[in-house]
């Protein structure tokens, strides 16, 4: 338990009515939640607003209420306290309900439309390899030091990012490293937590139903650099426009790296296949697993980090001709007689597309057929459909457009808006198949010996979510059991 002054530490307050000298069992943002002795925030989100359920949280047992709009009405005993911003306020609120732990580890941000997943889980295997206790929170796992804790959020909130925190702290972890979303950032989940360095990726088409505007977006990113203390790096790719921008404004020690440009970390592309990837990173020498240009960067990222954070030069060179691929990221396989290769990405932008065709294309001979089975989330930004159909047309033999994660949207109005974009010379090797695992097994009958297959959009995830359920639908095992099936 915890004095309600303390956990207010750094709060921009602007209005009490009531005591803060109180001792508060826990601090919730979910009115169902809410037990006694606990402080409520009330949060105003896209769907629901939180001050409608203060009266709840108070009967409940809630001792102090925080809040941006007083009411009319206060409760006798109960201590409410008006602040500008209850999301920052909350986050705040739970680092000091912690004890701070990002301050007790080295944490390590990574932010951008793509890279982020294979950068923070790369880093995370980097580290463990190197003998250090590490932590990972990224959309595919939360990891504490070897303890695996599912997650449905790219950037949790920030009770609990804290608590996985404090966790971490608990058993000695060293390092982690944590992807950071542009809504994390927007909706403050990361204020309040001491970062020792940031990562700029690159900046692509996404998350555009959100922010609005493409600057609305970058500059939401750009937030979280100007946030680090002076005793972080920022770390940004200077080969993306953009790269530069995150660092206009940053107290942080300002870094660079880059495939075409002349900065701190440089590296070359010698050889590129199936197999992985030969590059000259500032003059050295590595063979990584990794596959394709944009995973090169990936590579360059965590190089640049690890040698920031003090680790040998060499030493880490060493580890990353080790490191694994990450789920669901260029995960590919090649049956046994068929020689048919199976290859799963997340990508579902319209750069992240680009970059796995284009690897693709700049590995295969050309005798070949390349399907690309392609499909766009419901409840997301709608102006990306017809430019993912486009890219798939343009850059593959073959197109079978699906569904994804329909949501609560109609799957074939999505896939209408996919067929907007489909040019039409590409109209006769396009078709569209609603039932994902119907175009994963056309897929399959079509491919040929030596033939590729690309499913690309939902990656990792071993599910898919229709009208808000969840239903077991796992790519790679699908692909794989019909191609087993079907050519053998």
């Amino acid at each position: 338990m915890t004095n309600l002054k303390d956990i207010l530490y750094k709060v921009n307050l602007e209005m009490v009515v009531g005591n803060t000298d109180l001792v508060i069992e826990k601090v919730q943002f979910d009115s169902r939640k809410i037990g006694s002795n606990d402080v409520f925030v009330a949060l105003k989100g896209t769907a629901t607003d939180g001050h409608e359920y203060v009266e709840k949280a108070v009967t409940q047992g809630a001792v102090a209420v925080v809040l941006e709009d007083m009411p009319d009405y206060q409760e006798e005993g109960v201590t409410y306290i008006q602040v500008l911003n209850s999301h920052a306020a909350l986050a705040l609120m739970a680092s000091n309900f912690y004890g701070n732990p990002s301050s007790q580890l080295k944490l390590v941000g990574v932010t951008g439309t793509n890279g982020k997943t294979t950068t923070t889980s790369l880093l995370y295997q980097l580290f463990k390899r190197s003998g250090y206790k590490t932590g990972l929170i990224s959309t595919v796992e939360i990891l504490i030091d070897e303890q695996v804790v599912p997650t449905r959020h790219t950037t949790p909130d920030p009770l609990t990012i804290n608590a996985h925190l404090s966790s971490m702290v608990e058993v000695g972890v060293d390092y982690c490293f944590m992807e950071v979303s542009s809504h994390g950032i927007a909706q403050e989940r990361v204020t309040g937590l001491y970062f020792a360095g940031g990562v700029f990726t690159n900046l692509s088409h996404d998350h555009l139903d959100y922010h609005k505007s493409f600057a609305e977006y970058r500059d939401v990113k750009k937030r979280f650099f100007d946030q680090l203390p002076k005793t972080a790096f920022a770390l940004t790719n200077l080969d993306d426009k953009n790269g530069p921008v995150m660092l206009q404004n940053t107290k942080a020690k300002k870094l660079g790296y880059a495939l075409k440009s002349f900065t701190d970390y440089r590296a070359q592309v010698i050889e590129n296949q199936f197999g992985g990837l030969l590059l000259k990173i500032n003059d050295q020498e590595v063979w990584s697993k990794m596959v394709g240009h944009f995973n090169a960067y990936n590579v360059l990222a965590i190089y640049a980090v690890a040698v920031e954070l003090g680790l040998e030069q060499m030493e880490v060179l060493e580890t990353i001709s080790e490191l694994e691929g990450v789920a669901g990221r260029f995960q590919y396989f090649t049956t046994a007689t068929e020689k048919i290769t199976a290859i799963v990405d997340y990508a579902h932008t319209p750069d992240a597309l680009k970059n796995v065709l284009e690897t693709i294309n700049s590995i295969r001979t050309r005798n070949e057929t390349l399907i690309t089975v392609v499909g766009c989330g419901g409840d997301r930004d709608t102006t990306k459909r017809p430019k993912m159909a486009l890219i798939a047309g343009s850059l593959s033999d073959q197109v079978i457009l699906t569904s994804d994660n329909p949501r609560t949207e109609d799957p074939d109005a999505i896939i209408a808006d996919m067929e907007k974009g489909v040019q039409p010379q590409d109209f006769k090797k396009t078709v569209s198949i609603t039932d994902r695992r119907q175009a994963i097994k056309m897929a399959a009958k079509l491919a040929n010996k030596n033939d590729i297959i690309l499913i690309a959009g939902k990656g990792h995830e071993t599910y898919q979510e229709i009208n808000g359920e969840r239903h077991d639908f796992d790519d790679r095992k699908i692909v794989a059991d019909f191609l087993n099936q079907f050519k053998k």
